[in-house]
């Protein structure tokens, strides 16, 4: 897992290519309520288990609210207690990406969504989760949207 510094302007990924969707901050304003500009745009975080997400076990895909791009599948989903959707594994190719953050005092690994820049969570390794990667990307419920498999 390798971090990268955020370019400044917010339309950019850290290697300098820019976002897909790229809005500006009225757009966002009017697209989002509040709780999830807060969280998406604002780099801001739902309280632990209060999100809709935290304990769903249907299957799908989650998409990001702010621009529909998949990030997750179900799949990748486990329980692990944190008060947040966790998933051990984005979605294959470049669903997400992954930004170093020092705003906690500590070293953090920021995600945010590869199509739109918006901010979804943290991923943590090495915390000894039984999972396939060792690796938990602790996602807020409020970044995403539950596209249930169809029947």
């Amino acid at each position: 897992m390798t971090a990268s510094t955020p370019a400044k302007d917010g339309t950019t990924r850290p290697d300098g290519t820019p976002y897909v969707v790229v809005r500006d901050e009225a757009q966002w304003r009017q697209l989002l309520d509040p709780a999830a500009y807060r969280v998406l745009r604002q780099a801001g975080t739902e309280p632990p288990f209060t999100g809709e997400y935290e304990h769903t076990k249907t299957t799908g895909v989650y998409r990001c609210r702010a621009c529909n791009a998949e990030l997750f599948r179900s799949d990748h989903k486990f329980d692990s207690h944190c008060g947040w959707p966790s998933f051990f594994s984005p979605m294959a190719g470049d669903s997400v990406v992954l930004i170093a953050d020092h705003s906690m005092g500590m070293l953090r690994t920021e995600v945010r969504c590869a199509s739109c820049g918006s901010h979804l969570g943290h991923v943590f390794e090495g915390e000894g989760y039984p999972t396939p990667t060792d690796q938990r990307y602790c996602i807020n419920s409020v970044a995403l949207v539950l596209e249930p498999d169809q029947p």
